[in-house]
């Protein structure tokens, strides 16, 4: 039985003063669905930056209110997302990390310096026990990323065997650090960007080096979702050269790809955070919307290859807004200030993941704390979190729901040469059987209201995140400028309809 949403526009004035359009929306409520899984809400934890030291680690000295080292406050509003899984420790930096440097005493780990990253220093002090106690204590899978590198597959394995195994030399080495039982590896990458930072590896010749590290990255216990460095949005066809290498299927259960999201396009000069022209607004929808073609040429690669996405999964680890950093900042890497146009750039992306949750297996936003397009930002004691913290909360009750088949016919948002669909939506079954609804405005000015009466529901009851500019952000003066606020609509199983403004993200569910 088809569903039909109409958001009837025509001739309609709006809280902005916009004329509206005419928007259709057909679900498929017997389609066969597909679940939404919770790990496509995954973070993306890596040494950059303020990101471990300051932004999660201060130390147990710390003045910072911790609990052994992690500080308070970041570890509380990370809880409160549900965070499933976090990958680390890169990124980039994964292929100069050496685990040996992070384990034991903290006075006896050597001083590196982070030279993937701006040449900062790295004290080794967040190491693999602080890492896989924080993913323990926030209730997250870990995603761990090998070396391949600079490391060897002797490397890899030795820590696997570290972390994961009960009994040997490693185990107890481990008991004499602080840790009696085992910890569980869910994820594991072998090398990151290897076309790129990894080492500028070409395809065929990382295929042969991931074979031989796969071979003996083995865990005591459960195996780990074993994940292939793969392409990025301008090389597709690196993943398909991999696929090729006669071995690498039964070595693997998935396969990566980074996507970012460059206003300008330009990876010279991206773009600036905040006080940008609405040409690079408009120019951000357009840039960040291109996820879906880009997932659409892997789902034909991994079908090509005859993978099935019940049994290999894409894994897009890395994804987000990727502007200019703020130089102002001590180390400027990577950081820069989040708005609602992140936010709307995260609702628009986690709602075509949840149409390509078929293949889709996970996603890891980059990144977590104080780095690109964080959740949360921290300057010395003070946090304060971004409108895309509050996207990722708004939608929580799409992790493991069942992602319902949609066609969306959306009244155009123009700007210049640029012409996307202003409307962008989501729906999904819940466990206990209610519909839940995300609706994504990417318009710069104009407001549309969308008509839910096919559903039969007579009231809408969840919450709204809008911005009052297009640059509008949480600052440590004013944190609460940009925040969800309770949205509530009664109508009739008739006759319930939902007004969208301009630059918002609205997430109800329908009774």
């Amino acid at each position: 039985m088809k569903n039909r949403i109409a958001a009837s526009l025509a001739g309609l004035l709006f809280c902005m003063g916009s004329a509206a359009a005419q928007a259709t929306l057909d679900v498929d409520l017997d389609a066969p669905t597909h679940t939404i899984a919770p790990e496509i809400y995954g973070q993306f934890l890596e040494h950059v930056g303020t990101q471990p030291y300051g932004g999660i680690w201060v130390g147990p000295d710390s003045d910072i209110p911790n609990t052994d080292g992690i500080r308070d406050d970041v570890f509380e509003a990370l809880k409160a997302l549900n965070v499933p899984v976090v990958r680390w420790p890169g990124g980039c930096f994964a292929d100069l990390y050496h685990w040996r440097d992070g384990i034991g005493p903290q006075t006896d780990r050597p001083a590196r310096v982070n030279m993937v990253w701006g040449g900062t220093p790295e004290s080794n002090e967040f190491g693999t026990h602080e890492f896989f106690d924080f993913a323990e204590r926030l209730g997250a899978k870990t995603y761990l990323n090998l070396n391949l590198g600079t490391g060897t597959a002797k490397e890899g394995a030795d820590w696997l065997e570290y972390i994961t195994a009960e009994t040997g030399d490693r185990a107890e080495e481990r008991r004499a650090n602080g840790r009696d039982t085992p910890w569980t590896v869910d994820y594991l990458s072998i090398g990151n960007e290897t076309w790129g930072c990894g080492g500028a590896i070409t395809a065929g010749a990382y295929a042969d080096l991931y074979a031989q590290f796969a071979s003996f990255a083995k865990t005591a216990g459960d195996q780990p979702v074993r994940i292939i460095s793969g392409a990025h949005d301008a090389n597709p066809e690196y993943a398909d050269t991999i696929l090729e290498h006669p071995y690498i299927a039964d070595l693997a259960e998935g396969i990566s790809l980074h996507v970012y999201t460059l206003p300008t396009g330009d990876w010279g000069k991206k773009g600036a955070a905040t006080g940008f022209p609405e040409a690079e607004w408009a120019s951000t929808m357009k840039r960040t919307l291109r996820m879906a073609d880009v997932i659409e040429d892997q789902k034909a690669i991994l079908k090509k290859h005859d993978l099935p996405a019940d049994a290999f999964g894409l894994y897009v680890d890395e994804w987000g807004m990727w502007v200019d950093q703020d130089e102002a900042t001590d180390p400027p890497a990577l950081y820069q200030q989040g708005s609602i146009r992140d936010a709307i750039v995260a609702g628009l992306n986690l709602n075509l993941f949840h149409a390509h949750a078929d293949v889709v297996k996970m996603t890891n936003i980059a990144q977590m704390v104080n780095v690109l397009q964080a959740m949360i930002l921290t300057d010395g004691p003070d946090m304060v979190l971004t409108p895309t913290y509050h996207v990722f909360d708004m939608y929580q009750p799409f992790m493991g729901a069942e992602a319902l088949e949609m066609n969306l016919q959306s009244p155009d948002y123009v700007f210049g040469d640029v012409t996307v669909p202003a409307i962008s939506a989501s729906a999904a079954r819940t466990e206990d059987g209610r519909i839940v609804l995300a609706l994504v405005n990417a318009s710069a000015h104009d407001d549309h209201l969308v008509d839910t009466s096919a559903f039969g529901a007579s009231k809408a009851t969840g919450r709204i995140l809008q911005g009052e500019e297009m640059d509008s952000h949480n600052t440590f003066d004013a944190p609460d400028r940009v925040q969800p606020a309770p949205y509530i609509v009664d109508g009739t199983a008739d006759d319930l309809v939902l007004s969208i403004p301009a630059r918002s993200v609205v997430v109800v569910t329908l009774d």
